[in-house]
């Protein structure tokens, strides 16, 4: 199963080791709000990124602190007006420490990137707030990525349009493109659907079944260290050619 290049979700795989963002809020949202209900704090989760994706709140200079802030901020306002007193000092200790946590996943994540991209092409794709480029140079994993497809400066819902953008991006036919990403929804049904191989970063989704319901991907991990042996892996693998 041979692979020229491969097709890198940003948010929720990278940064986060297949955990989503609004499971690991929910995680700090119950360590600082004491009886917060979960199906509010989910309303609340909706509602900051709706906020944030239609009024063009995060600048394309802003880093993933900015990010942070102004996510947590719009659910901290719409928790208020759903009756719950809390304490805004809060809102810059848990962007604080979800912004650590990224710090702390990436510098491991470093090394992986650093030997992937020695042997192929990687373009990023990532359903984000038109800022990916500064995120990524905050970081420092900017140099890794042959090209960035990014649907809040494309203008384009996160669907099979920005994998196809991304293969084409490669250069390659679909088939030989590997997606990698940790939602089943919006990672590997639209990548499957364009003729990408697809690997699942299948750690703690959020509202997901964590199950391969469509039996669609060609492979499932548990953390993004295995990806580079399960590459090797199908590189190994003899071409099947067909008469």
């Amino acid at each position: 199963m041979q692979t020229r290049g491969i097709l890198l979700n940003y948010e929720g795989t990278i940064d986060t080791n297949g955990q989503h963002w609004g499971a690991i809020l929910w995680h700090k949202f119950q360590k600082h709000i004491i009886g917060l209900d979960k199906s509010l704090f989910n309303r609340a989760y909706a509602y900051s990124e709706n906020v944030l994706a239609s009024d063009e709140v995060i600048k394309p200079t802003h880093v993933f602190l900015d990010v942070l802030v102004h996510k947590i901020t719009q659910q901290f306002d719409y928790l208020s007006e759903q009756g719950y007193s809390l304490d805004y000092a809060k809102v810059h200790t848990i962007a604080r420490e979800c912004n650590n946590l990224a710090l702390r996943t990436l510098r491991k994540t470093k090394n992986i990137l650093e030997s992937l991209s020695s042997t192929f092409p990687i373009v990023l794709v990532s359903n984000f707030y038109g800022n990916l480029n500064a995120v990524l140079s905050e970081f420092g994993i900017k140099q890794y990525f042959a090209d960035v497809v990014e649907s809040g400066t494309s203008n384009m819902n996160f669907n099979t349009e920005i994998y196809e953008k991304g293969v084409s991006r490669l250069g390659y036919p679909p088939e030989e493109c590997v997606a990698v990403g940790d939602s089943y929804n919006r990672d590997i049904l639209p990548s499957k659907a364009v003729g990408c191989k697809t690997i699942w970063l299948n750690v703690m989704g959020w509202e997901e079944w964590g199950i391969d319901e469509l039996e669609i991907s060609d492979a499932e991990i548990g953390d993004f260290s295995q990806l580079p042996g399960l590459l090797e892996n199908w590189q190994a693998q003899p071409t099947v050619v067909s008469l």
